[in-house]
């Protein structure tokens, strides 16, 4: 059964590592495909077509950094972490170089780990769409036009970027810190969980038909909320 967030392609030669990997990201809605060589791996790109790669930098068969070289060229779209046991600056400034988008060190935490993918997954993903349409939603990102059941909603510039941030993670929980960050940036404001809270509640107002029944914005209690797919 396909997950939510995509399918992650997991290249290293520790099978420990590999085992505790797939039962973490599977957790987190991720399917996972797992390599334990560079010639296995090779395989299971072409056969899977991963949305992003975990690479270890010393595999038996390869170098990860003349792996990530050789992918760059032939996948250029795919996204890469490479994980590695090494933590000199020099080893990290060479893995990315060679055209990772990021890098992590072992040991890791998971939750880090998770994190770091979904923010490369979001950088290197393709431009948005013009439109959107959820339901009886319907999003006109180059005229920032929403409407419902064909009617036109009028939205604050906040509401309507709140609104995108959702749509673009629909299906996964977006938390509260991570809306605050992508609405008002380095900003500081004061009691800003009520803040967002209020934010939520204007726009259920203006989009759900009954907002305090939203079919769309579900609260994940405690951590934030999750725009429902259709």
């Amino acid at each position: 059964m396909l997950k939510e967030n995509g399918t992650i392609l997991a290249i290293d030669d520790d099978t420990d590592i590999l085992k505790v990997l797939k039962a973490n990201l599977e957790l987190h809605e991720f399917d996972v495909v797992t390599a334990a060589s560079w010639s296995e791996g090779k395989k299971k790109i072409a056969l899977h077509k991963p949305d992003i790669l975990i690479l270890d930098l010393m595999l038996p068969d390869g170098n990860g950094i003349e792996i990530c070289r050789i992918l760059r060229s032939q996948h250029p779209s795919l996204p890469i972490i490479m994980l590695t046991a090494k933590d000199k600056i020099s080893d990290k400034v060479i893995g990315l170089e060679s055209g990772a988008d990021d890098y992590v060190v072992k040991p890791f935490e998971t939750l880090e780990l998770i994190a770091r993918i979904k923010a490369c997954m979001r950088r290197t993903k393709p431009a948005a769409e013009e439109h959107a349409t959820i339901g009886d939603l319907s999003i006109n990102y180059k005229r920032r036009l929403v409407k419902v059941k064909n009617k036109e909603i009028i939205l604050t510039p906040k509401e309507y970027d709140l609104l995108c941030l959702l749509v673009a993670n629909k299906g996964s929980v977006v938390g509260r810190e991570e809306i605050k960050k992508h609405l008002w940036k380095e900003s500081k404001i004061y009691s800003w969980s009520r803040v967002i809270d209020v934010h939520i509640q204007h726009l259920r107002q203006k989009i759900e038909i009954n907002h305090s029944e939203p079919e769309y914005i579900i609260t994940v209690s405690g951590i934030g909320y999750r725009f429902k797919p259709e």
